[in-house]
């Protein structure tokens, strides 16, 4: 199981930017879907982003055009670099992982790993 930890939020104001980080270790497998997550209170945990082994991105319609996801060669770290952050951007992000390969957009209910969470507040 890997063991996620996210940092990097905060409170901005909107139009604003903020770039999330993740530390992962434990990877026992040779392939991951890697993604961030966000939960506000009172709705249901919704993917943002994920990227795949070989680099491939996927993004929520909510975030495209605003949100860039990216990792490092090594799967240590996954990031989001988030701009143009809106009020309904305001939630829990979590980092995930998933130890599958192929397209990661049809993987995200299956994500297994994830991180404590790190709180972004557009106001």
């Amino acid at each position: 199981h890997v063991q996620l930890v996210e940092s990097g939020g905060g409170s901005v104001q909107p139009g604003g930017s903020l770039r999330l980080s993740c530390v992962g270790s434990g990877y026992a497998y040779s392939m991951y879907c890697m993604g961030w997550f966000r939960q506000a209170p009172g709705k249901e945990r919704e993917g943002v982003a994920s990227i795949a082994s070989d680099g491939s991105t996927s993004y929520a319609d909510s975030v495209k055009g605003r949100f860039i996801i990216s990792k490092d060669n090594a799967k240590i770290r996954l990031y989001v670099q988030m701009n143009s952050l809106k009020p309904e951007d305001t939630a829990m992000y979590y980092c995930a992982a998933l130890p599958r390969g192929g397209d990661c957009s049809k993987l995200w209910p299956e994500f297994t790993s994830w991180g404590q969470g790190t709180q972004v507040t557009v106001s």
